[in-house]
């Protein structure tokens, strides 16, 4: 990844972040909603963007959906927010990363528990 797609993974994933925490009104959007990171193709046309669903398997499944739909909103609003020649499209990615690492934290603690020794 070159350093200008870094940069620019850094900013859509900023910028998203402010969109879904403080302009998306959506009831559909459920649980704790986190932009793990923001993946930008080299030709910055294309930005596919994690998100971490902390909730239930229907609050992902609804927060995925609020997100599509609003991705025509987001789009403009980067374009209108952000000084780019061309303003990627934005795909949502669901990303389990952090309920896994979860899942592996309480298995290691419940590990050490029956073993008598504290993490």
């Amino acid at each position: 990844m070159s350093r200008r797609t870094e940069r620019v993974s850094d900013l859509l994933r900023d910028e998203i972040s402010n969109l879904v925490r403080n302009e998306l009104q959506d009831p559909r959007l459920a649980g704790l909603v986190t932009i793990t990171d923001v993946d930008v193709s080299p030709d910055l046309r294309r930005a596919d963007t994690y998100v971490s669903v902390l909730g239930s398997d229907e609050e992902r499944a609804s927060t995925m959906e609020a997100l599509e739909h609003a991705r025509p909103f987001i789009k403009r609003e980067l374009s209108r927010r952000l000084k780019l020649r061309y303003t990627p499209d934005v795909r949502f990615v669901s990303d389990k990363s952090i309920e896994r690492a979860q899942a592996v934290t309480d298995i290691l603690r419940r590990t050490a528990a029956e073993r008598g020794e504290s993490l």
